[in-house]
């Protein structure tokens, strides 16, 4: 309402577009759902910009009229390039991989995207922001170009008869189709670059959208190798574009382009989820990876050293396959909290100390030094000294901890496996799930009612495309929102495809009403 009573209006233009807002306006969603525009929304809003509605969370979400711009030029360079990506031959494709490896490898490109990663990763710092996926490291680049070459030498998808059914004087054939148009918004991390371009194998294009603090080495990667690594091998301009924008509104506008054939998210988990939620409101499948966080359970017959060697393993680096929750039998608490404990502290020493939270019940359980412990704990490059044991309630278990430089990590002694599982089910975004024991019935039985896609009897972060199937991945999806319809959990670029139907009629007299003497011309 406005001061004077009268209900909030907007604007239209005479094409029915809308112009502007007003504070207070009603908008409806979800079919039963009203949000409201508040003041500095409606003093934001400018004629040709879009309003967007998150449909899980209400938030109103305004997309400036150059950022839906900048969206929809990429999208229709992709949607393009994909007309004519019918006619470029399966060898192009494997060259356009094999000539943004080799730019990649030269050392004269790579400095001048190191330069620009180097700018990048300074201002991150000096904002205070996370730099741990940012840092185009050796190893980043090594296995980008790795991850290419994979790539390069991947059977091509385009065709691949997945079925075929004989009948009487014909036949059908299922096979393998490109999709379309696969959008990509994901944070600082450069290397998902030769993930995502994995999408052209089978024929398809892609749209990139990257987070603010990696858009220089964004740019630095497509002046410097992606866009002439197109060219080279012949593939049409715009079939790998980047949004160039630092603004999230441009992920929006991305994710609510109708000509898109999926959208996939990778980064924080709210983000994911709020870019999905846009994407499903306009009817676009997606494929979201955010919220991780691996559970790992101790059996009773769980073996002391292979215990040890899991947790010490699964703390090397903070991703989403990273150790997040530790489930101890009381049976065995006595001798595995030790355990637990050192394996913890040891994977602190090759990073940078350790902290725990440990279930409220569970806090006595630990030895009185640790409990009053404090220490140097290392988040987002800032270092602060705090306790390094912390208690916390069973229903906050589900809390992923996003760890720089120091391992941080939950712990619950449980009475059984079935109480175990249970809690991972409830509360964890059910991603990884992973049991150490002996007894192989456990095993069977933990994997027969874990809710997860990723289980395993080791370590925690063997959950990756390139680590454990040798295709680079675009990105893991959990179980969140349920399981995921006829594809795996790990989403890479030769699983993004359709299916094509074609019949092959040797005898020209097929009838399906059975007709007893076929015609003849006359």
């Amino acid at each position: 309402m406005d001061d004077g009573g009268a209900p909030a209006t907007s604007t239209p233009s005479a094409s029915g577009r809308l112009e502007t807002l007003a504070p207070g306006l009603p908008i409806v969603f979800g079919g039963d759902r009203v949000a409201h525009v508040d003041a500095a929304l409606a003093a934001a809003f400018r004629p040709g910009d879009r309003l967007l509605v998150d449909a899980d969370s209400g938030a109103l979400l305004h997309v400036p009229a150059q950022e839906h711009q900048l969206a929809e030029a990429a999208v229709g360079r992709a949607r393009d390039a994909f007309a004519a990506m019918g006619q470029v031959s399966d060898e192009a494709v494997t060259a356009f991989f094999e000539a943004f490896a080799a730019r990649l490898a030269d050392d004269a490109c790579w400095a001048t995207i190191a330069q620009a990663n180097a700018r990048d990763v300074a201002q991150a710092q000096a904002r205070g922001r996370s730099t741990t996926r940012l840092a185009a490291s050796d190893g980043m680049r090594r296995d980008m170009i790795s991850g290419l070459r994979a790539w390069r030498d991947a059977p091509a998808g385009r065709g691949r008869v997945l079925d075929t059914v004989e009948h009487a004087g014909w036949s059908v054939e299922q096979a393998a189709a490109p999709l379309g148009v696969v959008a990509f918004v994901f944070e600082g991390r450069p290397n998902v670059f030769a993930d995502a371009t994995g999408v052209l194998r089978t024929g398809n294009t892609v749209v990139f959208r990257i987070g603010s603090d990696a858009l220089g080495t964004a740019r630095a990667i497509v002046e410097a190798a992606l866009d002439p690594a197109l060219a080279q091998a012949g593939l049409p301009p715009g079939a790998a574009a980047l949004v160039d924008s630092a603004a999230r509104a441009a992920g929006w506008a991305l994710f609510a382009d109708p000509r898109l054939a999926l959208a996939v998210a990778r980064g924080s988990g709210p983000a994911v989820a709020q870019l999905g939620a846009i994407a499903r409101s306009g009817g676009t499948p997606v494929s979201l990876h955010g919220t991780g966080g691996a559970w790992l359970v101790a059996d009773h017959s769980a073996d002391a050293d292979r215990f040890f060697a899991a947790c010490y393993h699964s703390l090397d680096r903070k991703v989403c396959n990273t150790l997040n929750v530790c489930c101890i039998m009381r049976s065995r608490a006595d001798q595995l909290v030790p355990v637990f404990l050192d394996a913890l502290a040891q994977a602190g020493e090759r990073r940078r100390g350790w902290k725990l939270h440990v279930a409220q019940a569970d806090l006595a359980r630990l030895p009185a030094a640790v409990r009053k412990a404090r220490g140097t704990v290392v988040r987002a490059e800032v270092a602060r000294e705090e306790p390094l044991v912390e208690p916390i309630a069973d229903a906050d278990l589900g809390h992923e901890w996003e760890w720089e430089e120091t391992p941080e990590v939950s712990l619950k002694i449980v009475d059984s496996l079935e109480e175990a599982v249970a809690l991972f089910n409830r509360l964890s975004p059910r991603l990884v799930a992973t049991l150490i024991a002996e007894d192989a019935a456990a095993q069977a039985r933990f994997h027969a009612t874990v809710d997860a896609p990723f289980t395993g009897d080791g370590f925690t972060r063997w959950v990756d495309g390139q680590y454990a199937l040798n295709r680079p991945e675009l990105g893991l999806s959990n179980w969140e929102s349920g399981r995921l319809f006829a594809r795996g959990a790990v989403l890479a670029g030769d699983g993004v495809f359709t299916v094509r139907t074609r019949v092959r009629q040797a005898d020209p007299d097929l009838d399906r009403a059975g007709a007893p003497t076929p015609p003849r011309r006359a």
